[in-house]
């Protein structure tokens, strides 16, 4: 694995960027990407089995998994993995579950204004294939969109050569209740679920990591539908005490990498010692793709700097001085604390959700969440308009719209409430 050496100076910012120059942007896909988009709203169907046997399997499989398909996928897994995939729907439930909030009410005089939220319709969630099969994204996706009350939850993902979906995905879906499976992905797969087509159904909003394609498909369709975040390749910030576990800290950096091409694993420490340990453990692992830094830093304060601008997709504080650190922290897509959480669990069973930001994208973009699946809109309710009229009509005029101001003024007296 390629693995550099790095000091952090008083730039925290600088050292945050020639990080992330360790991978270089791709070259621009959008025109490739706008010409499937537009494929799939002329062609539908077609278009999305043409281009799945171009890039997946030929002949293109039907589009939807039947539910017969499903239930035999669930019955045929195996008991362990069915335990894992069922306490990881119940954690990922309760922790979704604690983002629901009521309607908040803020009074006035003479009126209110009601806070309210409502689930979108549908729902699909994009499940990663090629290099393995993710059954925990499912379960990321569906449970959470589930909690949110949406109605209808679409999974899809790629075919593999054969064809079909992987058996422990199919079971996944059917424990999580997702309501349609569809096997396809790329970014005709998201066009296809922005867009419909004869066999898919369009979808109000668009969730789950993939590859580049994916995500530009996301992001161009994102004015139809709403989506996530730009979810690209893996990151991982950790920083340790010189005193900590280096193998611990060594695994949680080699995890990450298995995720392979585009994924930065970095470390910070004070301690010279664990980082030497850490980079001969990195340089003799097998080569994913993947790239490592490992930063000197002077002191606590300063990998937190380096944390903060940075903005990893995973945050790793071990050690006592740096789990002091975690009050401090408001940059990451999660945070583990403490040695004993490895952040491999927060990707299947602690209950957090693993569809996280990435490419520094934790400075503004959120954890998916029921969030992601509900819209927020304000109910209003005047009593007596006389005195907000009287008040709101000179700004209307102000900005040269008089029936504003005249809409206003003609309910000066009307003391209905409606």
């Amino acid at each position: 694995m390629r693995c550099e050496r790095l000091s952090a100076g008083d730039d925290a910012a600088s050292v945050a960027r020639e990080i992330r120059a360790m991978v270089p942007a791709p070259e621009s896909i959008a025109p490739a990407v706008a010409e499937i988009i537009e494929r799939v709203r002329v062609d539908g169907d077609a278009a999305v089995a043409r281009y799945t046997e171009l890039y997946d399997t030929a002949p293109a499989p039907a589009l939807l998994v039947t539910g017969a398909e499903l239930a035999a996928a669930q019955r045929g897994l195996d008991a362990d993995v069915r335990g894992g995939l069922e306490l990881a729907i119940a954690n990922v439930g309760a922790v979704a579950r604690a983002g629901l909030g009521g309607d908040r009410v803020v009074g006035f005089d003479d009126h209110q204004v009601t806070l309210r939220q409502a689930p979108v319709r549908s729902a699909a969630v994009y499940v990663p294939g090629g290099r393995a099969p993710y059954p925990s994204t499912v379960v990321m996706g569906v449970v959470t969109a589930l909690a949110a009350g949406v109605d209808e939850v679409a999974v899809c993902s790629p075919p593999d050569r054969g064809g079909e979906l992987s058996a422990v995905v199919l079971g996944a879906c059917a424990l999580a209740g997702a309501t349609r499976v569809y096997r396809m992905g790329g970014a005709q797969a998201v066009a296809a679920l922005a867009l419909g087509t004869g066999t898919v159904q369009p979808v109000d909003v668009i969730v789950g990591p993939g590859n580049l394609y994916v995500q530009e498909a996301k992001r161009q369709l994102s004015g139809r539908v709403g989506i996530d975040s730009f979810a690209g390749p893996s990151d991982l910030l950790v920083i340790a005490d010189g005193g900590v576990r280096g193998e611990l800290v060594a695994l949680d950096l080699l995890a990450q990498a298995e995720h392979g091409p585009g994924t930065l694993v970095v470390a910070a420490s004070t301690s010279p010692g664990l980082l030497a340990l850490l980079e001969a453990r990195l340089r003799a692992a097998p080569d994913t793709g993947a790239v490592a830094a490992l930063v000197q830093v002077a002191a606590a304060g300063q990998a937190l700097a380096l944390a903060q601008a940075f903005a990893p997709e995973h945050l790793s504080l071990v050690g006592a001085e740096a789990e002091a650190l975690a009050p401090r922290v408001t940059r990451a897509g999660c945070l583990f604390v403490g040695a004993a959480a490895g952040t491999a669990f927060g990707d299947y069973i602690a209950g957090s959700n693993h569809v996280l930001p990435t490419n520094g994208a934790a400075a503004f973009a959120s954890t998916l969440s029921v969030a992601h699946f509900r819209r927020s809109f304000s109910e209003v309710r005047i009593g007596d308009a006389s005195d907000l009229a009287r008040i709101a009509a000179p700004l209307a005029r102000a900005e040269g719209f008089e029936l504003h101001a005249r809409s206003m003024e003609a309910r000066i007296g009307e003391n209905d409430g409606r």
